[in-house]
């Protein structure tokens, strides 16, 4: 049985998803048999049908199965590892033709959850973030290749050779061509 109650002080936490108690305790809904972290955004449980453990391991024994939302098993934010995973796939995937749509497609969200949730946890857009992806590399690759500026375009997933020297002059300060020349 869990051996913690349920305080006032851990029960508003709960009912108003106050992290101030992650990774303390967990508390399980008894009709339900899940657990959650205090932060949880699912649906507020009965008061009467929560019990409160100490640790995962707890939970577990009783057969209670962590949360798909909050997933109080792993060390990660469920948003944070969302977002991992996203960056992950993006630089793996940068050279291709990426839209907001299609990464939102791809990891199952909303284009504006992922959108505002990409921009909380990196400070950047996912529109942004590929943008630093691609000069990062087109820089890499001026430094260190004989390939022209056009053959890096397509390279970093930018094949329009007038758009992509622009882009690389607003994000370098420089043309592509005195990049590769500069010191």
């Amino acid at each position: 049985m869990s051996n913690q109650k349920l305080s006032e002080e851990i029960w508003h936490a709960i009912a108003t998803n106050n992290p101030i108690f992650d990774g303390k305790i967990y508390y399980g809904v008894q009709t339900t048999r899940i657990f959650c972290r205090p932060s949880c955004k699912s649906r507020i449980p009965l008061k009467e049908h929560v019990h409160i453990f100490n640790h995962i391991d707890q939970a577990l024994a009783e057969n209670f199965r962590p949360c798909k939302r909050c997933k109080p098993d792993g060390l990660k934010q469920p948003n944070e590892e969302w977002i991992t995973q996203i960056i992950e796939w993006i630089e793996a995937h940068y050279m291709e033709t990426l839209t907001l749509d299609k990464l939102a497609e791809l990891f199952h969200g909303s284009p504006y959850h992922l959108h505002r949730t990409f921009k909380r946890i990196k400070g950047l857009t996912p529109s942004e973030y590929i943008q630093k992806i691609r000069m990062e590399k087109a820089m890499q690759l001026l430094k260190t290749t004989q390939q022209n500026v056009m053959e890096i375009g397509v390279a970093v997933g930018i094949p329009n050779a007038a758009h992509f020297a622009t882009l690389f002059q607003k994000n370098a300060g420089l043309s592509p061509s005195k990049y590769r020349h500069s010191s």
